[in-house]
């Protein structure tokens, strides 16, 4: 009797170890919700709360896992497009998109950045995007706000990175690197994803 309840728990701890990581690894939902306040501000999650009921499914995600992982090649029509209509490396883009969101077209920071290049809400607009988790809409919009920075900052490519991630104003004031740990990871992640794209 000690026997076999001892291979049954273990049969048991080995299901529910399995269907952990089946949890961990194919997400069951990644649904993306969103409201306009009263300033007409747009506003996504893929996490709301009880209390945030002014939420609305914007994007419902397909229910099987197919989705869940995303191919570095997927959307280089898209990249050359903007590269080409822009003038930034294409592997430069694709680099910038790898650090930004893995390819999910539908990732969400904390912060609130959307889409492929992590766009966030309040320049949505100057940079005629008006669906952030349509691929197209989205790298275009990122790939000039990128130019945008690059051009100010004189072409200095470090600068024009540390700016797509702690904004523009703040490299002014220190004129290089902000001293924030994410921003100079960052800075090395996306030359790194770069080089990597070069040697391909």
């Amino acid at each position: 009797m000690m026997r076999w309840s001892a291979i049954k728990f273990a049969y048991y701890l080995a299901a529910f170890s399995i269907g952990l990581l089946l949890a961990t690894v194919f997400p069951v939902n990644a649904d993306i919700y969103m409201y306009i306040d009263d300033k007409g501000v747009m506003h996504f999650t893929n996490t709301p709360t009880s209390s945030d009921r002014e939420y609305k499914v914007y994007i419902r995600e397909r229910s099987y896992n197919s989705g869940t992982f995303y191919h570095t090649d997927e959307y280089d029509e898209l990249i050359g497009d903007a590269s080409e209509l822009y003038g930034v490396d294409s592997r430069l883009v694709k680099a910038i998109i790898k650090v930004e969101s893995d390819f999910n077209p539908r990732a969400i920071s904390k912060k609130g950045a959307m889409g492929l290049m992590q766009i966030m809400p309040e320049n949505l607009q100057r940079l005629d995007i008006e669906n952030p988790f349509d691929p197209q809409q989205n790298i275009m919009g990122g790939t000039r706000y990128f130019k945008q920075l690059y051009d100010r900052f004189n072409g200095k490519l470090v600068l024009s990175l540390a700016a797509y991630n702690a904004g523009p104003t703040v490299v002014d004031q220190y004129k290089s690197i902000p001293p924030y740990k994410e921003t100079e990871e960052y800075v090395q992640r996306v030359l790194s994803a770069y080089r990597n794209f070069k040697n391909l």
